[in-house]
This record gives C-alpha cells, sequence and structure tokens, in this order.
C-alpha cells in the first residue's frame, strides 16, 4: 500500500520500503486526511523542518527531554498517539528516547541511507512526518531506543487523555 506523505505541504504518494511494509500491520492507521495548508499552518518553521523536511533538533534542546509527567506523546503533525510516558527513559542521547511506541503501526520504520550512515528511521503512521530514528541499544524489555526530535512531538498529560 503506498505512503503517503506530505513534503512542502505537498501531498506525494510513494511506495512503502521493505521495511516500512514490515512494520506495518495490516490493521495500521489511515493517513490523516487534512487540508494540506491547515496542517502546515499549525506548525513553527522548526517543526516543519523537522517533520516534513527530515531535520534535526539539535540535542539537549527539546523541552520534553527531562518531562516526566504522566500521558502521551502525539505527533505535532497530526495528534496520532506515537509513545506513551511509561515507555520514555533518559538514554543521555540528547533527544527525547522511548523503548517501544503505543502502538506497533503508528511509528513506521524505513531505511535512512544519509549522512554517509544507514540507519532505521521512524515516522508517523499519520501523515509521514519525520520523528527521528530507533537503533537497538535501548533497555529491556525490547533492546530498541526510539531517539525522538521533540520537535516532532507534543505532549498531552494523562489527565487530559485519561491514561
Amino acid at each position: 500500500m503506498p505512503l503517503a506523505l506530505l513534503a512542502g505541504c505537498r501531498v506525494q504518494t510513494v511506495p512503502p520500503t521493505a521495511a516500512v511494509a514490515q512494520a506495518a500491520p495490516a490493521a495500521a492507521p489511515t493517513p490523516v486526511e487534512q487540508p494540506v495548508p491547515e496542517s502546515c499552518a499549525m506548525l513553527t518553521p522548526e517543526q516543519y523542518r523537522v517533520l516534513r523536511e527530515g531535520g534535526t533538533e539539535r540535542p539537549f534542546t527539546s523541552e520534553l527531554l527531562h518531562n516526566k509527567a504522566k500521558g502521551t506523546y502525539v505527533c505535532a503533525g497530526c495528534g496520532l498517539e506515537l509513545f506513551s510516558s511509561e515507555t520514555k527513559y533518559d538514554s543521555g542521547s540528547g533527544w527525547p528516547s522511548f523503548y517501544a511506541p503505543i502502538a506497533k503501526g503508528n511509528v513506521l520504520t524505513k531505511l535512512d541511507e544519509s549522512h554517509g550512515m544507514i540507519r532505521e528511521e521512524n515516522v508517523c503512521a499519520g501523515c509521514g512526518g519525520h520523528l527521528g530514528h530507533v537503533f537497538p541499544d535501548g533497555p529491556k524489555p525490547t533492546g530498541l531506543r526510539y531517539c525522538m526530535n521533540g520537535l516532532a512531538l507534543k505532549f498531552v498529560p494523562a489527565e487530559t487523555t485519561g491514561e
């Protein structure tokens, strides 16, 4: 199934990579149907650079890095639930880190060969926004470190989400 991505605030459809196809179960969320101008207007220029252009925020600059409150981290681009505070931990990397997404189908993985490295990029299943990367050096029980750009996330406190 092709993945609809917002790139430069123009919707484009791209075929999934093998990694994305493996990461997305049959019941993956349907991409958010949102007027393109509205999705761009709700992002700051920094969020746009990260989510829509695949940028990276500087380490140790995210307001969410040391957040210890209970709640849910959602995509700043579309509001899809991505991570629970229950899986957040301090990796020492300088970016908010989690050992598992809230639901496997909400965070998709694709191959990233940029900057002379081979990594696994994470994108939002709802809008295709760049979230960060996943590495195999996280804590138990998964052994994974989802290293996320804080600019790609919004935090919703538990009293609002009912978590």
